[in-house]
Parts: C-alpha cells; structure tokens; sequence
C-alpha cells in the first residue's frame, strides 16, 4: 500500500479565481502567471483550469515548449526573456514575446534575423533593482527594439517590491510614469496584490500569480475575503499513535516536553514532502477535520500532532495540512515564511490528483 499522503488540485478552484482576477482587472487582458510549474501545482494542468486568461506568463523555454505541445494556442510571455543568441529562433518556433530587460539581450537582438515578426515587453526598473533598464539605458534599447523590422508591438513593464506592503506602488508607479511618458507604449504593471489594492495599474495587461491559486498577497487579508478558492490541499492520515504523560518528550532533539498527559499522532509528512521543517510547534492542521497544532520538531517523514483534544482521531484519521479547510496564508505565516514556498516545495514523491 501506498504512504496515504496526498495532493487534490481543484480545476473549478483555479477557473474560479482566474475570474475573479478578470473581474479585478475590468478591461485589461489578463496574463496568467504559471511560472515555477504554475507553482506546483503542474503547469498543463494549471493552464488548461485557467482557460479564461488571455494568456499564459512562464520562466524558461521548457515551460513554453510544454505548453505548445499540449496543444496551448494562447500567447506566452518569458518573463526573463532569451539567455543566449541560440534561444532567439526558439521565439518564433514557438509563438513567444519575450521580456527584454537588459542591454545584452537588445544586442542579441540586433544582431539576429527573426523568421517571423514578434512582440515584445521591455522592463522598466523602477526602484526594485532587481531586473530592467534604467533611465539612462532604457532610451537607447527601447529606440533599438523597436527600429528593429521584425519587432511588432513594444509593451512596458516593470515590477513592484512592495505592492502587498506598507510602502505600496505609488513612489515606484511615479518614477515608472516619468522615464516612460514619452513613449506612448502600451503598458503591463499589475501583479496580484497591485490588481487588487491598486485600480490605477489595471491597465494594458495584468499579470496575476499567487491569487490564481487561492492564497492573498497580504498579510492582513486573508484570501477568504478576497473571495479566492484554495486550489490545492495537501492531505495524509495518521500512522501511529502514542501516549505522553507529563514530561516526556517527542521529537529530535526532545524539541517539546508534553506539560501535562498528552495523546499524540503521528502524521505521515515530513520536509522531504514539501512541509516545511521550520514550522514550529503550534502551527495549526486538521485533524477530522478539527483544528489543532504540530508538536516538536518536523522529521523528513513525520509530523507529530496534538490529538489529545479529539479522542476519535485513531491511526487511519484524516489530516490536512494545508488547502480546504485551512489556508496555505496561515500555514506558512506560523512557519515564519510564504504560501508561495510552500506550494513550490510540493515534493514530487506526494501523489497529486486532479478534482473538477
């Protein structure tokens, strides 16, 4: 028999929060961000669920290539554009707009003959820092691209790094609007927490990610109220039992001392499934579907949980660890990290199944 641990990935989850992304976005096309496996929860699956998107935004040439050969018609954008000259007829092969974002890959560019022509997004750095042009090399490349014959359309783009945080868009959104006001281009802003705080990013194309998953981009709002669907539950049963009286310790490293009699259960997850080994003794799960707390330390197989307050759990009972029932958000704040990690961590071990 297989270890009962678990992944349900919801199609109807996903296409219900595709639309509440267009309804967020009002006019502007929708660019479905599916990068990282459409993060773990696979990436034809994730594309095919969130049909309603005007497009797909991916990472790498595989990921493209993937999607084409599933028979995905919809434009895909590269949001790190090409790597090498050698990835340039790649674009055409595959019907892609890449994302120009440095003066190496203009050169790349300029120097290659295109069988076709394509669109293409040039980022704008803004004040993260991370990736694009700044004011003083974005005119130069913009003039190159866009003399270059087989270039169709030039959108601009940029990123914000606090747009779910107390410093919000509006310094980076100012700065963005005065390097790029003379160039009349179309424009592409919004990532999940902007299309939902922010409506004066709503513009051109939007470009969702974690929302289209069920999870907020906020700390203080929960994707409940944001009208989101988890769209993936990571789910096992309990394996083992034991019995605690007051003093003793479970776990490596004795991590926690049961401070009076204590019924425990023995959850088969552990680090090498995706749970992450951080998560501290109190972090929340269900157990038949009531709540509780992880005690001690997570080993790579296991994860011990308090039951001592739900006598009917027994080996066999169902646990959730994160999904329906209780958020990836609340999981991953008592873990000290993001529900991004977590759903990227999904360890290719753990079965995954597909439910409408």
């Amino acid at each position: 028999m297989p270890r009962p641990i678990r992944a349900t990935l919801s199609a109807s989850a996903l296409a219900h929060n595709c639309m509440v992304a267009k309804a967020y976005a009002g006019g502007a096309k929708l660019w479905a961000v599916i990068k990282a496996n459409a993060y773990g929860h696979g990436l034809e699956r994730a594309a095919r669920a969130l049909e309603a998107a005007d497009g797909y935004a991916v990472l790498d040439f595989q990921e493209a290539a993937r999607l084409r050969l599933a028979g995905i018609q919809k434009p895909i954008l590269m949001l790190e554009g090409f790597f090498k000259p050698g990835d340039l007829p790649l674009l055409n092969k595959y019907s892609l707009t890449p994302v120009i974002h440095n003066p190496e890959q203009v050169e790349m560019l300029k120097r290659t003959e295109l069988a076709a022509e394509i669109d293409v997004y040039v980022k704008v750095n803004s004040g993260m820092n991370r990736l694009g042009f700044t004011i003083e090399s974005l005119r130069p490349a913009y003039n190159a691209i866009r003399m270059h014959r087989q270039v169709r359309n030039v959108t601009l783009m940029t990123h914000f790094a606090d747009a779910d945080g107390p410093g919000g868009i509006q310094a980076q959104l100012e700065w963005f609007s005065e390097m790029t006001k003379e160039y009349g281009a179309p424009r592409s802003l919004a990532n999940s927490a902007a299309l939902i705080r922010y409506p004066e990013t709503r513009t051109g194309w939007v470009r969702p990610g974690i929302m289209l998953y069920g999870c907020s981009p906020f700390a203080d709002c929960s994707a409940e109220s944001l009208g989101l669907k988890p769209a993936m539950t990571l789910a096992t049963e309990i394996i083992a039992t034991q019995q605690l009286a007051p003093g003793e310790r479970v776990g490596y490293g004795f991590a926690y001392e049961a401070v009076g009699d204590l019924s425990i259960g023995i959850v088969a997850c552990g680090y090498a499934d995706g749970y992450p080994r951080h998560a501290p003794t109190g972090t929340p799960v269900l157990v038949n579907g009531k709540r509780t707390r992880i005690v001690g330390r997570v080993s790579m197989d296991m994860i011990c949980v308090d039951i001592t307050d739900i006598p009917e759990a027994y080996i066999g009972s169902p646990v959730t660890l994160w999904g329906e029932g209780l958020s990836a958000d609340e999981v991953a704040a008592s873990a000290g990290t993001l529900s991004y990690e977590l759903l990227c961590a999904l360890a290719p071990r753990v079965p995954v199944a597909e439910i409408p």
